[in-house]
């Protein structure tokens, strides 16, 4: 869970130093600008924004009950950042698997992708998908998911 957290706080970190160092400089109206922009960057890198992950192996077999679709992700990636919101919502009704937390699920991730981790990768009924369009994963969910 710690690994997950590295990226928003170095963020937060490098944000803060170039918004002191701004200000040091006599640019307060920059420093003003750049902090919200490094803290948004560190929110939406967060693992506050996803929902909780699960492992690969309780994500595949949870689909196989519910029907619904595994998304396959690593936190920082614009992709899967792009993904999660424009889902919304209905992001909440998937099964999250973060390939950095699982060995198995970047193992997954790989033999799907020619070898890369290639994120997000969406399993819908077992069949990989790499970086679909947000709306079409919408349409996957079926309407009691």
């Amino acid at each position: 869970m710690m690994r997950a957290w590295i990226l928003p706080m170095l963020l937060v970190l490098s944000g803060s130093a170039v918004a002191t160092g701004q200000i040091f400089e006599g640019r307060p109206g920059t420093a003003a600008a750049l902090l919200p922009a490094f803290l948004a960057l560190a929110g939406v890198s967060s693992p506050l924004i996803f929902p909780r992950s699960i492992g690969a192996q309780e994500a595949q077999r949870r689909s196989a009950v519910d029907g619904r679709p595994v998304v396959f992700w690593r936190p920082g990636c614009k992709y899967c950042i792009r993904l999660r919101i424009r889902l919304g919502r209905s992001a909440r009704r998937l099964h999250w698997v973060d390939i950095w937390r699982d060995p198995a699920a970047a193992a997954a991730v790989r033999a799907a992708n020619d070898g890369n981790e290639t994120v997000p990768t969406v399993v819908v009924a077992g069949r990989p998908h790499t970086n679909p369009d947000p709306e079409w994963v919408r349409e996957q969910l079926s309407p009691s998911a």
